[in-house]
C-alpha cells in the first residue's frame, strides 16, 4: 500500500498545482457556485470521459486525464462549499483555499487508505471505464440527494459521495499513468 499512497500524492500534486494556477488565474470565483451546479459540472466531466471511452472519434484535444483531473478539483470544492457554504463574492485568498484543498485531501485520502486496507486494493484489477461508471452513479446519488434537500434515510452523505468520486478519479488517474 505504500506505493498506493505514493501514487494518490503524485496525482493529487497535479491537481493541486492546477487548482492553485487556476486561483491565480480566476481568484475563488467558484467560490459563488451552488452544489448542484458544482455536481452538474463534476456531471459533465464525467460524460465526456465515458464518451471518450465509448467513441472512435475525439475532436477535442483534450484526454481522459484532464477530465479525471476536473473531477477531483471540481469535488474538492463541493467539500469545500459543503463546510463553508456558498457566497455571493470570492472570498478565499489563495492561501486559505489552498489550506481548505489540502485538508480535504488529508481526509479523503485517509477515507481511501481505510477503505483500501479492507477491499486489498480491488481497485488495482478494475477497468478505468468500471471507475468512471461508479463516478456517474455517484453523481446520480447526489443529484438525488440534492432533491431531497439533503436528506437521507439510509444513505451515507453526499459529502461521502463527493470523496468517493475523488478516490475513484485518482485511481483512474493511477491507472493512464500507468499504461503510458
Amino acid at each position: 500500500m505504500a506505493d498506493t499512497s505514493k501514487q494518490y500524492n503524485e496525482v493529487i500534486e497535479t491537481c493541486r498545482s492546477l487548482f492553485i494556477n487556476k486561483m491565480k488565474d480566476y481568484g475563488s470565483a467558484w467560490r459563488i457556485l451552488r452544489l448542484p451546479s458544482l455536481t452538474d459540472q463534476i456531471f459533465i466531466k464525467a460524460q465526456r470521459i465515458r464518451g471518450l471511452q465509448q467513441n472512435k472519434e475525439q475532436k477535442v484535444d483534450e484526454g481522459q486525464q484532464s477530465e479525471f483531473i476536473g473531477v477531483i478539483n471540481y469535488s474538492i470544492m463541493a467539500l469545500v462549499q459543503l463546510e463553508k457554504g456558498v457566497v455571493e463574492q470570492p472570498d478565499l485568498s489563495l492561501e486559505q483555499a489552498t489550506a481548505l484543498y489540502d485538508e480535504n485531501v488529508a481526509i479523503t485520502k485517509q477515507l481511501m487508505m481505510d477503505k483500501n486496507h479492507d477491499y486489498g486494493e480491488a481497485w488495482r484489477d478494475m477497468r478505468v471505464s468500471s471507475l468512471t461508471d461508479l463516478i456517474l452513479q455517484k453523481l446520480l446519488r447526489v443529484k438525488q440527494i440534492e432533491d431531497n434537500q439533503g436528506k437521507t434515510i439510509v444513505s451515507e452523505g453526499i459529502d461521502a459521495n463527493y470523496q468517493d468520486m475523488i478516490n475513484y478519479a485518482v485511481f483512474a488517474l493511477i491507472h493512464l499513468n500507468a499504461a503510458e
